[in-house]
C-alpha cells in the first residue's frame, strides 16, 4: 500500500531529506586520494551527529556502517573498510540516509578522485542526467513506467546499460515504502502518480551489461564484467502542480 503524505509529513520529511542533503554535501568536500573508505564513513558518523540525526543504514538488517560507498566497478551498497583507499581516477558514489523526527531522508552522488578518464567521466554524467531526466517527468497523472523508460533510454542512447536488480523505493516513517520504482520499463505503464507520493529515484547505470553479482559479505553488489557502474539519487515528493526534489542542501535555500 503506498502510503500518500500529508503536508506536515511532507514538512518534516523536507527537513529530514535536507538533512541527508547537508551531510552529504560535508563529506563530498573533503574526499581526496588516500583517504579510506572507512574515513568516509567517520565524516558521515560526524556530520549526522552534528545535526542530531541518525543513520539509517547502520544496523539496517545487520549493515554494519552509516554510509554505503560505492567505488569503480561496485553497483552499490559497497561496505566502507580502512583497506579500501581512494586512488587517482576512481569514481566513487557515497549513498547517504538520514533519520530525523522519525523521517527518512535518502540521497547519493558519484565523486570524481583526481584525473578521471573520459569514459568514467560519459559515464558519470550519464548517470546523473538520467536522474534529472526522470526527475522532469514527475507530476500527476504521469506513470512510474514513463520514469523507467526515459532512464532506459538516456542510458543506452550512449551505449550504457541500466542495472535491473536495484531499484528506487517509497520512503518515509519507513526506510522502503511501496512503490517500486524501477529504472527501466515501458513508457505509459505502472503506478500512476498523485499528489503526496514520496520516493527515490536511484538509477545505476553501468559501462558494460547491466547485470551484477552480490559478493561473499551479502551486501556488496559489483557488475559481473567489473567494468565501472555510476549512480545518482534524490527524495522526491509529488505536489498537485509537479514535483518538488525534497534532498537538497540547506546551502540551496
Amino acid at each position: 500500500m503506498i502510503h500518500l503524505k500529508t503536508k506536515e509529513e511532507i514538512d518534516l520529511m523536507r527537513l529530514s531529506c535536507q538533512c541527508a542533503a547537508d551531510v552529504l554535501e560535508e563529506i563530498g568536500s573533503q574526499l581526496k586520494i588516500g583517504m579510506s573508505t572507512e574515513d568516509i564513513d567517520q565524516l558521515s558518523v560526524l556530520a549526522y551527529k552534528k545535526r542530531g540525526a541518525i543513520a539509517a543504514t547502520l544496523n539496517y538488517h545487520g549493515y554494519p556502517k552509516s554510509i554505503c560507498t560505492s567505488r569503480n566497478e561496485v553497483v552499490c551498497h559497497g561496505i566502507p573498510s580502512e583497506k579500501e583507499l581512494l586512488k587517482n581516477g576512481d569514481i566513487i558514489n557515497v549513498d547517504v540516509t538520514a533519520i530525523l523526527n522519525g523521517f527518512h531522508g535518502d540521497l547519493s552522488k558519484t565523486y570524481l578522485i583526481g584525473e578521471v578518464s573520459p569514459l568514467k567521466q560519459r559515464l558519470v554524467a550519464n548517470a546523473e542526467k538520467c536522474l534529472i531526466e526522470a526527475i522532469k517527468l514527475v507530476k500527476p497523472g504521469a506513470r512510474l513506467g514513463d520514469l523507467g523508460a526515459r532512464i532506459q533510454e538516456i542510458a543506452e542512447a550512449e551505449g550504457f546499460s541500466v542495472v535491473r536488480d536495484f531499484c528506487g523505493h517509497g520512503i518515509g516513517r519507513q526506510f522502503h515504502e511501496d512503490p517500486q520504482v524501477l529504472h527501466y520499463g515501458k513508457k505509459g505503464t505502472g503506478v500512476e502518480l498523485v499528489p503526496g507520493m514520496t520516493f527515490t529515484i536511484e538509477p545505476m547505470v553501468n559501462v558494460g551489461t547491466y547485470k551484477c553479482k552480490v559478493l561473499k559479505d551479502h551486501w556488496t553488489a559489483v557488475t559481473i564484467d567489473g567494468k565501472p557502474s555510476a549512480q545518482f539519487e534524490h527524495t522526491v515528493v509529488v505536489t498537485e502542480s509537479g514535483v518538488e526534489i525534497l534532498t537538497l542542501p540547506t546551502s540551496m535555500f
